[in-house]
């Protein structure tokens, strides 16, 4: 299943939601949304700055990972930014694979 890592920001309101919930609470909710898109959460961490979440999760694909990403968005307490993890192996197969891309101004 492809991975995917979430890292999200609250926003006042959510993290007053966070204090309420604690940690753990928010954890098992995440958890749980996760699960029910038929997914697995693989790690789960709070940070300082710019994201107070970072968590990885595999999920079917694409479609899930933005569900994840849209409801979270649409509950007003957190903004998200999701990026696909690739491992090694994909990365190689990707290397190995001819692209027929011209960058600007090269010769033709």
């Amino acid at each position: 299943m492809p991975k995917y890592m979430f890292q999200a920001s609250y926003t006042a309101e959510g993290m007053q939601g966070l204090k309420k919930d604690k940690g753990s609470g928010r954890k098992a909710a995440v958890q749980a949304a996760i699960k029910a898109l038929g997914g697995k959460l693989e790690a789960f961490y709070f940070a300082f700055e710019a994201d107070d979440v970072v968590l990885i999760a595999e999920l079917p694909g694409n479609v899930a990972a933005a569900a994840v990403t849209t409801t979270t968005i649409a509950s007003g307490a957190v903004t998200i930014r999701t990026t696909p993890l690739l491992t090694v192996a994909e990365m190689d197969e990707a290397l190995g694979m001819e692209g027929k891309y011209r960058a600007p101004g090269a010769e033709k």
